[in-house]
């Protein structure tokens, strides 16, 4: 993480104080799933929602992993391109790849002043376990969005499973197994839903454990969907909103129903 100046950090707060204002009210349910001790969370991304809602409505002592490429200035245009806006229609791409150059200093500045962890997918890997375990031994919850481009099914995709490896290393060097909470964020039912957590078992293989938990946390996001009023399902990637899905595949969302 880099270090910001003073500016930076009164700069931050004005856009967050600015974003709290005008985001929708998000009501946090199921929070008797939240153990007062460190947890990890596992959420659906729902684009941008997710980061958002963890910053805004989730407890203080929470922190949000965050590609590192939105940290850094240099990295932020080709990463902010790829990842959001390279399937938009070919007419109308330059507009993106300008706006993702745009968006560098306020990305740089947000998420190294947010609560957040910086992923690396290359040897710095280590490093984001090391700040992760740290947070963990400090009581805090971990949130973790891990979807990648893969469906997995009609509410959430498929999850890149090196994650689980955290709770490995914080075993090694407390002793303690870590819960692994799922978490469901339907934006447009302004909610997030805590599910019931499962606790890593350090007799496993890493490799089971993370076939087993990836699995259990999907399932359990999808089953509390499932279980929720008709409404639209905010995809982790950003494709055209007349794609968008239902919790209940075979359902239209009383909104496109009616105009």
């Amino acid at each position: 993480m880099q270090k910001t100046s003073y500016f930076s950090k009164v700069f931050f707060r004005l856009v967050r104080g600015l974003v709290h204002l005008f985001y929708p009210k998000i009501t946090l349910e199921g929070m008797e799933n939240l153990s007062n001790g460190p947890c990890i969370l596992v959420g659906n991304h729902t684009q941008m929602n997710g980061p958002i809602c963890g910053e805004l409505f989730l407890p203080e002592s929470s922190v949000t992993w965050c590609a590192y490429q939105m940290m850094h200035v240099k990295e932020v245009p080709a990463y902010a391109y790829a990842d959001f806006w390279s399937g938009k229609p070919k007419y109308i791409r330059w507009f993106y790849k300008l706006l993702s150059y745009a968006i560098a200093p306020f990305s740089t500045c947000v998420f190294n002043n947010a609560r957040t962890i910086p992923v690396y997918h290359d040897n710095r890997l280590l490093s984001t376990f090391r700040l992760t375990v740290n947070a963990l031994q400090d009581g805090k919850h971990v949130l973790i969005f891990p979807e990648c481009y893969e469906p997995y099914n009609h509410i959430v995709n498929a999850f890149q499973d090196k994650f689980v490896d955290v709770a490995k290393l914080y075993h090694k060097r407390t002793g303690n197994a870590v819960n692994f909470v799922p978490l469901y964020i339907a934006p447009k039912l302004k909610k997030m839903y805590i599910g019931k957590p499962t606790a890593f078992s350090p007799t496993a293989s890493i490799k089971s454990e993370r076939e087993r938990i990836c699995r259990y946390i999907a399932d359990e996001i999808t089953a509390i969907a499932e279980s929720l009023p008709l409404h639209t399902v905010v995809p982790y990637a950003n494709i055209p909103k007349k794609c968008y899905k239902t919790n209940r595949m075979d359902e239209v969302p009383y909104e496109k129903t009616n105009g």
